[in-house]
């Protein structure tokens, strides 16, 4: 059976996002969770604008797609929702969930997503798609709540889950703007993002980490299990 570029992309996105919260759990010991997300996003936004440089300068500036009118309402929501308050949320989680938990509840991301498409945007639904949602949210409570719970109680999963939601709303509003252009949707959202959570993270009494520290624990096996 052939897939379509975008179940693909998706399936690249889910991996590329499972792979970074074992190395997001390694950072945030060190780094407080605002500034720690506002980072991340920050740098998908410099590193989005290089590449959407090189591209234009191959293909020209009209292969970039760029919101306009209502488009820029959705878009800010999302912003604002998936790229400030979803992020933070994460951190503030990680502190105090085990990175393998953590990435099992983050699969309730997908049935929040669902839902909201659903009863809130009216999109179609079926009863294969239901029973499959409801195996997802089972399986994420059986097998991660147990040891999340023993290690520090329910404050940690409950941040992970209201991240997920916070990105099932981003994701929803973000396909209200998806016939632009997907490179240029997520590096706005990084640069808009990222500076606003790092100047708050600052405002706070956060602190930029030393690059030497972060490699110095990178060597460390506590650093790995922390």
């Amino acid at each position: 059976m052939k897939l379509d570029r975008g179940i693909l992309a998706a399936l690249g996105a889910a991996t590329l996002f499972g792979l970074s919260t074992p190395i997001a759990k390694m950072l945030v010991g060190e780094i407080s969770p605002l500034l720690l997300a506002g980072l991340l996003y920050l740098g998908s936004g410099v590193g989005l604008t290089i590449l959407l440089s090189v591209r234009a300068s191959v293909l020209g500036r009209a292969s970039i797609i760029r919101p306009r009118g209502a488009d820029w309402m959705w878009l800010l929501g999302a912003i604002a929702v998936g790229g400030a308050v979803g992020p933070y949320l994460l951190m503030y989680g990680l502190r105090l969930t085990d990175s393998a938990s953590a990435s099992l509840i983050l699969n309730v991301e997908g049935v929040f997503t669902a839902l909201l498409a659903w009863f809130a945007f009216k999109e179609n639904f079926d009863r294969r798609i239901a029973a499959g949602m409801a195996l997802i949210v089972a399986g994420g409570v059986v097998l991660s709540m147990g040891s999340a719970l023993h290690a520090s109680g329910i404050v940690g999963p409950l941040a992970i889950t209201g991240a997920c939601l916070a990105w099932a709303i981003d994701n929803n509003l973000t396909r209200k703007v998806s016939i632009n252009d997907a490179m240029l949707v997520a590096c706005i959202k990084g640069l808009i993002a990222g500076p606003i959570s790092v100047a708050l993270a600052l405002s706070y009494g956060a602190r930029l980490p030393a690059a030497a520290c972060c490699f110095e624990r990178g060597s460390s096996a506590s650093w790995v299990t922390a």
